[in-house]
């Protein structure tokens, strides 16, 4: 694989890596792209989230599905888009959320970096996607390198909040143990943002409220969740 793991995540991901399964994932997404197919987000972004969120720097963490498959929109990052991309559907409930929760006015960007340097994993389950193509990596190896990032957040002794929104975060959660084992996290769960499902109980979960509660009251510090 192309990418290079963060330092604080290698001791977790190098065994992964060194599977025969993930050595056909970076096989396959190299001939993918040597196909002429558009993959994203670009090479040297795919793991951003970990880049920008060291491992013993975790506080909280939001699982998405897989990138945004429109040109210029993924950068590595559940849920955010560049600056200067319009805003997508499922993040703009987000916003909306956010505004309801915490008072804080929704955001003239999607650039969500400023939530992952404070210590908010924004991991999608599968990395990469085909332009044009929702899902189209799904199945190709890289469950097995997000879930053992989710695995060593979830083992550590740090109080953490995992966000789960929708039934396949709640699924991926599911995979691992440690989360039920470990009743030091907060899990906040509830539908998921797109538009198809918001109304069903996304809206009014108050997740971030309820994640600063959680930090604050274990000695971890609130997460200011504004955009600018």
């Amino acid at each position: 694989m192309s990418e290079t793991i963060p330092e604080s995540w290698r001791a977790v991901l190098d065994p992964v890596l060194a599977t025969p399964e993930a050595r056909k994932l970076g096989g396959w997404l190299k001939a993918e792209e040597s196909a002429g197919k558009a993959v994203y987000p670009p090479r040297g972004t795919r793991l951003s989230a970990l880049a920008l969120t060291p491992l013993d720097e975790v506080r909280c963490v939001i699982l998405g599905q897989d990138p945004y498959h429109g040109p210029g929109q993924a950068h590595g990052l559940a849920f955010s888009v560049q600056a200067g991309v319009k805003v997508p559907p499922s993040l703009m409930n987000i916003y909306k959320e956010l505004e309801a929760d915490l008072g804080l006015p929704r955001a003239a960007t999607g650039d969500l970096t400023s939530w992952a340097r404070q210590g908010v994993l924004l991991l999608n389950n599968t990395l990469t996607v085909e332009a044009g193509l929702a899902g189209s990596h799904a199945g190709r190896g890289w469950d097995a390198i997000t879930d053992a990032a989710v695995a060593a957040v979830a083992e550590s002794d740090k109080p953490t909040v995992f966000i789960l929104w929708g039934s396949h975060a709640r699924k991926k959660a599911s995979r691992v143990s440690a989360l039920a084992r470990n009743s030091h996290h907060l899990i906040v769960a509830s539908a998921h943002p797109s538009p198809l499902s918001a109304h069903n109980g996304f809206f009014g979960s108050r997740p971030f409220s309820q994640a600063n509660a959680f930090l604050e009251a274990n000695g971890r510090g609130a997460i200011d969740w504004r955009i600018e």
